[in-house]
């Protein structure tokens, strides 16, 4: 039962979605749902973490901080990914290259031949970056790649500024190529 003030990560779908998204963290933490419930140190029961993870029930904002605390996790890795047109899933434009939403639902591509032409820390890292993902895609285009809000945040923590900062240096270096 919720404590009173509490908010609810409410709707079916999204608790189910959440739920899941819980288990895996707890799986691949190789971890019991008993094995948790002794962690929390009574904080969480293992029914109660199994109809969560079920989506039989709805877990509090609170609750799924207090969570994500106890797996030593942002709270973010026990959310669903962020929507791109209602399926919670990166869109694929048939080739290979992945798309993802930025605000307003346009695409983050980046310039390669631009980027290759500047120098500098920013310049290396991004270079190796997306080489990797361009490698791990099989996506040999030679003047863009399409990156994902997941990769524009670990691009973000490698160069140590907050994605939306990473957006706009972007911007200012003159990668971005316009949807």
């Amino acid at each position: 039962m919720p404590d009173a003030g509490e908010g609810e990560l409410g709707g079916n779908a999204l608790a189910v979605t959440i739920g899941s998204r819980m288990r895996t963290v707890r799986h691949q933490m190789g971890l019991s749902l008993e094995a948790v419930a002794a962690m929390s140190n009574g904080k969480f029961r293992a029914a109660a973490l199994g109809a969560y993870e079920r989506g039989d029930r709805v877990i509090t904002v609170p609750r799924l901080q207090r969570l994500a605390k106890l797996y030593d996790v942002p709270v973010d890795q026990l959310l669903p990914p962020e929507d791109t047109g209602g399926s919670g899933r990166p869109e694929s434009d048939g080739t290979g290259t992945l798309h993802s939403a930025r605000v307003g639902h346009q695409t983050i591509s980046i310039d390669l031949a631009t980027l290759n032409e500047g120098g500098g820390p920013e310049h290396d890292v991004l270079r190796r970056f997306l080489g990797m993902i361009r490698v791990r895609r099989q996506d040999f285009n030679v003047r863009m790649i399409t990156i994902r809000n997941g990769d524009l945040r670990m691009i973000a923590c490698l160069v140590g500024v907050t994605p939306n900062a990473m957006d706009h240096r972007l911007d200012d270096l003159g990668l971005l190529v316009e949807a």
